[in-house]
This record gives C-alpha cells, structure tokens and sequence, in this order.
C-alpha cells in the first residue's frame, strides 16, 4: 500500500479496515443488485399466472420494510454503540448476520413456497448491512486523521469496488457460466443449484473478510458517556440530538439533507441502471454483469483519484465536481440513446467513474464534522436521513415512465434527484473550510 494512504504505524489498521469493503462487495453486487433481484422475482417463484405480477412488487416492498427498519434504528443502534465502546464488536455481530442470510439463500429452491423466506432472508441481510455500515464508517475516524481521511475513505470505496469486480467475476465464470452451459465449477441448473451455491459464496466471502477489521484495528477509545441509557431513553437522546444540530451544527444538519438526496440518487445509477439497460437499450442478464464488472473498476479509479484529490481540494469541492459530472453523463445517456449500446457503455462508465469519489466524499464530510464520542451517533443518522429520503428517485422514476411510456424518460428521474442535491451542497460552509 502507498505510503500516501496513512503513516507507516497506520497502514495495517488500514488496509485492515479495508478489506471490510472489499468483502462486503460481494453481498452489495451478487445479492443487492445484479444477481439475487432476478432470481427472486423469476416466474418459478408465482403460484399462478395471476401472482407472477406481484412479484416485483413484494422485491419492492421487502426493500422499502428493510429501509424503515434502518431509518428507525440506525441511529439508535450507533449511539448506544458510542457509549458502550463496542464498535467493532457490533461491526462483527452485524456483519455474520449479513453473510449467515447469504449462505442461507442457498435453500431457496425456485417454488411459490420459499418466495416469502427469500424476501425475508433479503431484509435482514439489508438491515443488518446498513447496522454494519454504521459501525464501519465509525471505525474509519479512529484509524485515520484530518489530514488523510480522504484517502483512507477512498482506499476503502476502491478496494471494495475491486472487490466487487473479482466477486462478480467469480460467480460468471465460476457459478453461471460465460455461454450457455454451466460455470466452471461444473455445478447442476437443476433447481438453480448454481445460482444458489453463488449465494453461498457470497456469504461466505463476506464473513471470511470481516476477520482482519475486527483483529487489525484499535479498540475505540475510553470516554466518558454518562450513564448507560434504556432504549427510550435512546429514543429521547435522539431526537434532543437532532434538534440540538439544527440549532447549533446547521451545517451538519444540512448536509445530512443534501447527502440522503444525492446518495439516493447515486444509488439509482446502478439498481435503476440495470433496468433502464434491460429496457432500453437490450441488455440481457450477462451482458448487465459485464457491465457491471466494467463499472466496478472504472468506479474503483475514480474513487482512488478522487480521495488524493479530496485531501488537496476538500471534499464539497469533489462531491460538486462529482455531481456535475453525473449529471452531464445522464443527459448523455438520454440525449443519444438512439446510437445503442455503445451510448449506455460510454455513458454508464462516465457515471461510474463519477459515483465513487461522491459516495467516499461524502462519507469523509461527515467524518470531518464528527466530534469524539459522537462518531456512531451521527454515521447512524447517516443512514437514517439516507433510508428515509431512498424512496424518492424511484417513485419520479416510476411516475415519469407510467406519464411518459417510455423508461429511457426515467433517466431524467436520476438526473434530477443528483441536481437537487447538487443545489443543496453549494451553499454549504463546513468548519473545516473546504
């Protein structure tokens, strides 16, 4: 690892904390977005005719309870964590659950009868991600300084797009097959055995790269919280919190908007991404997984470049570059849709690039503005304001497709959310000044 990462007594604890991201890619592009969504919503899984048309519809919903569930707890869940000092301990506990629902989805045989475990198996493993994140984006202010928690954060993003590249690459080659025969590890369609065994792997990789952050990284330091809190209490503390910010750290109050608005919208890039390729412009389920493999490493250069270039600029600076550059690759994807698929490959990848150094700046920003003690507490609000607001995309998306009866219309759904965002970051003025 480069020596412009971290200081050489730090660069274990790094690379450490690292590999969380790179295994936890594995669940973020087998189960939440290329794979396990296609599988699940199959005609096996209908009863009739008549249910196959409500199988998109449970997907979606399964993924709307989950992000209530997030919303509700998240932030409860890492301040607790912040009193009890037991970040990585909730970071380990999280993070098995996760890859225990993974390797779980090996059992669902295609049949109207396991549809609902699926969906129930998909929930948990999401909430608990979301836990886990929580927990992972506190470590991450312990092992790096103001200095250069722009390019540990985006060593950590790039790292795990890497990882989402060999994951993906795994599962084609090995689990689905390049053509139309079976992958190289020879294993049976019946039943969807290889699809299912790739779940299986995905749990299991996710769990094996969960070791080194809990083993190589320091324990969070011993402060003074007071006295432990009931869940109530938890509750009470939560929302004096929040009023507390908007009183006294409106910029963090603010940027908390702006980011759940964007990030919705960078969210939006790959999972409505892959249905605007389906729709638009024929992308079949490998060609989408090439694709994705493509993205993964286009958006894991560009979060590499972007966190050398956030720790000399600072990170508004870098999520407004970013968003800019999001938005003017969406307008291109609509505007010369007509040319096929190379319009959405050049496109898409000009998207991807752009999508890495937002999501780690922004991650950093709020670093940034965290006081000690307080880091779980905030990156727990994080994802709530994140969850709460990740409906908005897809209902413009929806709305502007049912009005329009066209999907590439929907594009202007993404489009719009990431200006929105783009508009509520400008104003901003970090105590850090940049």
């Amino acid at each position: 690892m480069s020596s412009t990462v971290a200081p050489t007594r730090k660069r274990g604890q790094v690379f450490s904390w690292a590999l969380w991201d790179w295994g936890t890619s594995a669940f973020s592009v087998i189960i939440t977005t290329f794979v396990f969504p296609i599988f699940i919503v199959q005609a096996l899984f209908a009863a009739d005719k008549a249910s196959e048309a409500g199988l998109e519809s449970g997907f979606s919903w399964a993924y709307v309870a989950s992000g209530i569930v997030v919303a509700l707890v998240a932030p409860v869940l890492g301040q607790r964590a912040d009193r009890s000092r037991k970040t990585k301990t909730w970071l380990g506990v999280n993070t098995f659950i996760v890859g225990l629902a993974a390797i779980l989805m090996v059992f669902l045989v295609p049949d109207s009868g396991f549809f609902v475990m699926g969906l129930v198996l998909y929930a948990i493993a999401n909430i608990f991600y979301e836990f886990a994140f929580v927990n992972y984006n506190t470590v991450l202010v312990q092992i790096s300084t103001p200095k250069n928690i722009g390019r540990v954060s985006g060593f950590g993003w790039g790292l795990g797009y890497i990882g989402g590249i060999v994951a993906l690459l795994v599962v084609l080659v090995g689990f689905v097959g390049l053509g139309e025969g079976t992958g190289i590890f020879g294993i049976t369609m019946d039943g969807q055995l290889n699809v299912r065994m790739a779940f299986l792997f995905t749990g299991l990789w996710v769990i094996l790269f969960t070791i080194p952050v809990l083993v190589g990284t320091p324990k969070a330091p011993a402060l003074d919280m007071g006295k432990p809190l009931g869940l109530f209490a938890s509750y009470g503390k939560l929302f004096r919190d929040i009023a507390q910010l908007w009183r006294n750290e409106r910029t963090t109050f603010r940027f908390l908007i702006a980011s759940a608005i964007f990030r919705d919208g960078l969210a939006a890039v790959f999972t409505l991404g892959a249905v605007i390729a389906a729709a638009v412009f024929g992308f079949e389920t490998r060609d989408i997984m090439f694709f994705g493999i493509a993205a993964n490493l286009v958006a894991g250069i560009g979060v590499f470049l972007g966190g050398v270039i956030e720790d000399r600029i600072g990170p508004k600076k870098l999520i407004i570059a970013s968003l800019i550059g999001l938005i003017i690759g969406g307008l291109y994807v609509f505007a010369f849709r007509d040319f096929g698929t190379i319009t959405f490959w050049i496109g898409g990848l000009i998207l991807s690039f752009f999508v890495g150094p937002t999501q780690s700046a922004s991650r950093t920003f709020l670093g940034r503005l965290t006081t000690p003690g307080r880091e779980g507490e905030l990156f727990g609000l994080y994802a709530t304001t994140g969850r709460g607001l990740a409906w908005i995309t897809g209902l413009i998306f929806a709305v502007t497709i049912a009005v329009s009866g066209d999907t590439a219309w929907g594009i202007f759904a993404i489009v719009g959310v990431l200006a929105v965002g783009l508009v509520l970051m400008i104003p901003l003025k970090p105590k850090f000044g940049k």
